[in-house]
């Protein structure tokens, strides 16, 4: 079975976390078996009176295997989750002595485990994914054989192993899932572990295809970080919450299970948004008051927002401000996360006169009270009404570069161009202005 896994290889490096259980054990002699350059890893936590007897037992056990063996001695935390820790710290030599790929153990039996666990504590598709045969450069080659398997291997191979008492300490979640829950499914059907194990193993194979699909959803509605609400409950029900936990992962830059309950509380905060007020700025948690703006908290600062009919996800506090800088005409200047150009002869978003615009511009951001007279109105206009009018969301308009001459708005990119900055005649020089989001 590890053979076929194409984990083990002969000839290339691997390093065996071995903990001196029958899993690791195992596993350390296929991957001799099969040629791999084999070395193996063992941590001791010291936490239990048997620690130093297994570090003995994994020294004779290489030393008669003729392999290399590095032990490492850790001191964990006296407090919190100490499995969690001694799974890092583990983790963590590995990735520091392994020359490429190292591997564990963990057999269809951790994997039923795993599956059962996740499955009681957190919602969706992925607790049932377990875990994946490769992580990385971390493998786990034997995940199609059971842990009544790999006991059997080594008695038959004549290798010893030793038993770890905590596996049966009832304190332990994992230890009741093992005796309890697949104890009392094992009853019922003999191959329980495999079961769930291929289970996970061919929902895991579909998850790459949902993944391809939502990619090519998101795609469709525009790729991001907003998308029209309408269009998003065109894709049904479960694309639809898929594309938005994928946004709102993007944002949060971790993973979120954004439950069916939370997906229809964002599909009917955009429906219920309408037009912003002149003030406010909109916003809360998903506020009534008529707002072009609502928000909806998610927790661990995660927000949805909606805006004109479309959604996206607020992680934290808006972005500050960009502070003011000087574009050069013509010229190239940074602005926040934009890049804008003043190009001589025209050309860009807007064309704007060159005697207007002279030298040099200033470009910043919006400003409460800002007032611009768009060409064509015959008045001017606060910037406020005219985002609103123009349906620029909320998340943009602190954002958006003001081109300011003498104190007077010349263009606001991608909305309006002031009226006495306009070109008016085709032989007028000019200069072409552009401004698009920094790669």
């Amino acid at each position: 079975m590890a053979r076929a896994s194409g984990l083990v290889r002969a000839g290339e490096p691997l390093l065996v976390m071995l903990s001196g259980g029958a899993d690791s054990v195992c596993l350390l002699d296929v991957a001799i078996r099969v040629g791999a350059d084999a070395t193996a890893l063992h941590v001791n936590y010291g936490l239990r009176d048997e620690a130093d007897e297994d570090e003995r037992h994994c020294r004779a056990l290489c030393a008669r295997l003729g392999v290399e063996l590095v032990v490492e001695q850790v001191t964990l935390p006296a407090h919190g989750n100490v499995q969690a820790a001694a799974r890092d710290a583990r983790y963590r030599l590995a990735e520091r002595h392994a020359v490429a790929d190292f591997a564990t153990g963990h057999t269809a039996s951790d994997q039923a485990e795993t599956v059962l666990y996740r499955l009681a504590v957190s919602p969706g598709r992925r607790p049932l994914l377990g875990m994946a045969p490769r992580r990385g450069s971390l493998v786990r080659p034997l995940l199609e054989a059971t842990a009544e398997e790999t006991g059997a291997y080594c008695r038959e191979r004549g290798l010893g192993w030793r038993d770890d008492r905590s596996n049966r300490d009832p304190r332990f979640a994992r230890a009741r899932v093992r005796h309890g829950l697949l104890a009392a499914l094992r009853e019922i059907s003999p191959t329980a572990d495999r079961t769930i194990a291929e289970t996970a193993a061919q929902l895991r194979d579909e998850s790459d295809a949902l993944d391809t699909a939502v990619a090519a959803a998101l795609e469709r509605l525009g790729g991001g970080p907003a998308v029209e609400a309408a269009a998003l409950t065109e894709l049904g029900p479960g694309l639809a919450r898929l594309v938005l936990r994928r946004l709102a992962e993007r944002e949060a830059g971790r993973p979120s299970p954004l439950r069916r309950a939370d997906v229809d509380a964002v599909l009917a905060l955009a429906g219920a948004a309408a037009p912003a007020p002149a003030d406010g700025d909109g916003d809360g948690a998903a506020r009534a008051p008529a707002g072009g703006t609502r928000s909806l908290d998610l927790g661990g600062g995660l927000r949805a927002v909606a805006e004109y009919g479309t959604l996206r996800f607020r992680q934290g506090e808006e972005p500050p401000q960009p502070d003011a800088v000087v574009l050069a005409v013509p010229g190239r200047a940074r602005f926040g996360g934009w890049e804008l150009e003043a190009r001589l002869g025209g050309g860009g978003e807007a064309e704007l006169r060159a005697d207007a615009l002279g030298e040099e511009v200033v470009v910043r951001g919006w400003h409460e009270g800002d007032r611009i007279r768009p060409l064509g109105l015959g008045g001017t206009k606060t910037l406020q009404d005219l985002f609103t009018d123009r349906k620029v969301p909320r998340s943009l308009r602190r954002s958006l570069p003001v081109v300011e001459v003498e104190g007077e708005i010349a263009w606001v990119a991608g909305v309006a161009v002031g009226e006495r900055f306009a070109v008016r005649g085709s032989d007028e020089p000019r200069v072409g202005l552009s401004a698009r989001r920094a790669g």
